[in-house]
């Protein structure tokens, strides 16, 4: 259980780990590069979700869990109303694709984001109060 917890902790940490790992293994059961990416960028999602979630408790000491799953259920309905005002009808395989791939590309960008921030934080921290 200690080892499980230490693995999962390292890929919460680093979510890039965790892309690189399943892009491998995934390129190497289908040997398509193409779908090993898509499928890793996939299944990563869900840590960097959940690794933004720990740097702002860690930044802010606030856990702003409820805010990251109201802003998810708020861009889900944005996808569905913009997907059936441009189709007519509502695809949900092709919602569901549209909105996780931004989910990514969204908690990507503010996992960098954070993770600049906090860090420019803690050395102006020590700077300024040694």
């Amino acid at each position: 259980m200690t080892v499980l917890a230490s693995v999962l902790t390292i890929f919460l940490t680093f979510p890039f780990l965790g892309i690189i790992l399943i892009f491998f293994v995934i390129k190497q059961v289908t040997n398509n590069t193409r779908k090993s990416v898509h499928k890793a960028l996939d299944y990563t999602t869900i840590l960097f979700i959940i690794s933004v979630h720990f740097l702002i408790v860690t930044i802010w000491g606030k856990s702003l869990f409820w805010l990251i799953v109201l802003f998810m259920i708020f861009i889900a309905m944005l996808f569905v109303f913009v997907h059936w005002k441009l189709k007519g009808e509502i695809v949900l395989k092709k919602v569901f694709k549209g909105f996780w791939r931004f989910n990514f590309i969204f908690f990507f960008l503010t996992y960098i984001t954070l993770t600049l921030y906090g860090l420019i934080e803690r050395v102006l921290t020590f700077i300024i109060y040694p």
